[in-house]
């Protein structure tokens, strides 16, 4: 949990905020203030908060070279508990001197005051999510169930606070009065909006049932997050060599390493994504691949100590409960106040929009895997005779592209990336040279390629271990703001490949590298953005993904293939003509991917505005899929009892349509770059990262696209890259 989340109640799971000029060269957001004017500001401000030496060794500012670095090689259970619960004490202080001040309310001794508040507990709140989320396991397990109670009731103890809401209400009605700046008139009007969300407003009974709430909701997400991660520390075991015909020879001993480091005989298929989507893809076995297939859609629904069933009606009845409190109909309309798309109709025009001719084409790749297979095909048969059909439509073998898709390889393609498009120059650093949580992580360093100024540092932790939470992420352990100071960022990305033999390669497929790309896209807006307010790093929901999805475009440009996608055996480039049948395939199988995404987005926001609370979960997501027609070959790419976006955090609930949302800008952005006649094409890239990935939230990003692109996003670019029908 970030510190801003706990000041700015519905923030943004990811807070944005990081280079100012002198972090990535980029100019100052319009209306932030002067240098002389922010000194100042930052002056008042901590002079507000009180003078303390904090105790616990996991509290103190980070030491040793760029600006401090985290102490990963300190980090222990016991000693995070510490730390965690002085450093919320320490906060506590702070809110308490900015609340009772008995000066009269002002930007810097109210606003600037709170932007500052609770350092210590930032620091050891930024180890507290790399160890509960990279390393897991029982010490800390116990270590996160104890704590997000109390760090729930921390969070509403400052929304409560009746002084600070006045002193906060006081500056923001007074804006103008005050003579302050757009960006200060945003921040305060944003602060004040954030605390009458989270109940600032409510009476003193109101204030009690809510904060039962939020600190019942917090227990729940943790104990659905433990489930989850439990339930995913499993494998199918095969061991007849048999089991694996078709299978990859890089996915075969990707299996054979898993097995070997669980003391295992013979080969196991990890319940993860990136180890049962190429099974279920190449492996001829059908039993098997049903096997595999139901262990992992039914992580979380085997009615056994790990069922999230139960935990998942308690939290949508308290969902709503909260909702209700506050004065909204439900959830959805809750979570949405601050969101692009502002009202779950919006969302769901949108995605009503792109379901029906998705669901069409469904029909059409089920048609051409029938004639193939002879048989109706089941959910764990479609990545299976999908393949058979592209092989058979276009020539093209998934196989004949995992060679050029090396996992170093495709990192280095990012930083090719990244260079081209805004100047930035990654260098990795030797082992040892930084503390990191975990032998495997590497570092990098990132410069302005212009200037020679150190922008940050990049760490990368890409295997998969019992205990890590599944999937990929970005996080950020220190943002830059230029009231904070200006410090070397540090942001981080985050895999679950399986961990080769020492010396073997590890060969992952064009969706791994695109999902790679995607999210180096979160760290690129980190690394870009150019923010005076920690608070503007937090984006809207529907935002956030859209500088990541747009990123995933460049995987398969000719520079990054012709300079570093190359055959990791030849090294040779990959030939056109192989990019030529990628490219004619593009929009091959887009109603399986569009599908099993959008029936996930469509559900959590159907099961977020029900007028009742559903408690039987198993039965309200047949209802709800039976509703909108879901093919029956498909599956959701998150059923409920594993949808970690909805409910290990309120983040993404009534929110998964965001991905939709972004990608609407997302093809529109890419479809500017082809237009141009190059997709690197400098203007539109230095305007990209200034209007788009800069300025954080000081402005309306709606408005913003506007100034980019020169009109609002068209969503018939979505369609046509996804190859349905415009019209």
């Amino acid at each position: 949990m970030h510190r801003r989340q706990l000041l700015i109640a519905g923030g943004s799971l990811m807070a944005l905020s990081a280079c100012a000029s002198t972090g990535s060269g980029a100019t100052p957001a319009a209306g932030a203030p002067t240098a002389m004017d922010l000194a100042e500001e930052g002056r008042i401000a901590r002079a507000v908060l009180p003078a303390a030496t904090p105790k616990a060794e996991l509290l103190q500012p980070w030491t040793g070279s760029y600006d401090g670095l985290p102490p990963f090689d300190k980090v222990t259970p016991a000693k995070l508990r510490e730390a965690m619960l002085e450093g919320i004490e320490l906060q506590r202080a702070d809110i308490a001197a900015i609340a009772n001040n008995p000066e009269a309310p002002t930007f810097a001794n109210t606003m600037a005051a709170l932007e500052l508040a609770g350092e210590p507990l930032d620091r050891a709140s930024n180890l507290y999510g790399v160890m509960t989320s990279n390393i897991g396991g029982e010490a800390y397990d116990a270590v996160d169930t104890e704590l997000s109670p109390i760090l729930s009731a921390a969070s509403d103890e400052i929304t409560f606070n009746a002084a600070l809401f006045q002193r906060v209400k006081t500056v923001a009605d007074n804006a103008d009065a005050m003579g302050l700046s757009a960006q200060q008139k945003r921040l305060a009007e944003r602060r004040r909006d954030a605390f009458i969300r989270s109940g600032a407003n409510l009476d003193a009974a109101g204030k009690a049932e809510l904060g039962r709430i939020n600190t019942a909701l917090s227990n729940a997400f943790t104990r659905f997050g433990q489930k989850v991660v439990a339930d995913e520390n499993a494998w199918t075991l095969i061991t007849n060599e048999a089991g694996l015909a078709g299978l990859p020879a890089s996915n075969k001993a990707a299996a054979a390493s898993a097995a070997r480091s669980r003391n295992l005989q013979g080969w196991a298929i990890l319940n993860t994504r990136s180890a049962v989507d190429p099974f279920l893809t190449f492996a001829d076995d059908r039993a098997l691949r049903e096997q595999v297939w139901k262990k992992f859609v039914n992580r979380g629904d085997n009615g056994d100590a790990n069922d999230t069933n139960a935990t998942i009606a308690e939290i949508v009845k308290l969902r709503d409960q909260r909702a209700k409190l506050l004065g909204y109909r439900n959830h959805a309309e809750l979570r949405m106040q601050d969101t692009m798309a502002k009202t779950p109709a919006n969302a769901q025009n949108l995605m009503d929009r792109v379901w029906a001719p998705a669901k069409a084409r469904v029909a059409e790749e089920v048609a051409d895997m029938k004639a193939i297979a002879g048989f109706d095909i089941e959910p764990w048969d479609y990545l299976y005779f999908a393949e058979k059909v592209r092989k058979a439509k276009y020539d093209l073998d998934q196989n004949q592209l995992k060679p050029y898709f090396e996992l170093n390889a495709v990192r280095a393609g990012s930083f090719a990336m990244a260079e081209r498009l805004y100047g930035f120059k990654f260098t990795k650093l030797p082992k040892g040279s930084v503390p990191t949580f975990e032998p495997d992580v590497e570092v990098y360093e990132l410069h302005d390629k212009a200037t020679g100024k150190l922008i940050g540092l990049y760490y990368t932790d890409d295997y998969a271990r019992p205990g890590k939470r599944s999937g990929a992420w970005m996080t950020t352990y220190r943002s830059f703001s230029t009231l904070d100071g200006s410090k070397v960022i540090l942001g981080s990305n985050n895999n679950n490949f399986t961990k080769p033999e020492p010396g073997e390669p590890v060969l992952i497929s064009l969706d791994d590298a695109e999902t790679l790309f995607h999210e180096f896209g979160h760290t690129l807006h980190y690394f870009s953005s150019n923010v005076t307010y920690p608070s503007f790093g937090n984006t809207p929901r529907d935002f956030v993904e859209y500088p990541s999805q747009v990123h995933e475009h460049w995987v398969l440009s000719r520079p990054i293939l012709d300079g570093y996608l190359k055959h990791y055996q030849t090294g040779e480039a990959m030939p056109q003509a192989l990019v030529d049948k990628i490219q004619a395939s593009s929009t091959f199988n887009q109603g399986y991917a569009t599908v099993s995404y959008l029936s996930s987005a469509i559900v959590d926001m159907d099961l977020h505005t029900q007028t009742t609370p559903p408690t039987d979960i198993d039965a309200f997501e047949k209802a709800s899929l039976a509703r909108i027609g879901m093919p029956r070959e498909i599956v959701m790419r998150h059923r409920l009892p594993q949808f970690n976006h909805l409910f290990t955090s309120d983040a993404y609930s009534a929110g998964y349509y965001s991905y939709l949302w972004s990608e609407t800008m997302d093809a529109d952005t890419w479809a500017y770059f082809e237009e141009s006649g190059d997709v690197f094409n400098p203007d539109i890239a230095g305007r990209f990262k200034s209007i788009m990935l800069a300025p954080g939230n000081t402005t309306d990003r709606a408005e913003a696209y506007r100034a980019f692109r020169g009109r609002a996003p068209d969503v018939a670019a979505l369609l046509k890259v996804r190859g349905f029908p415009v019209s």
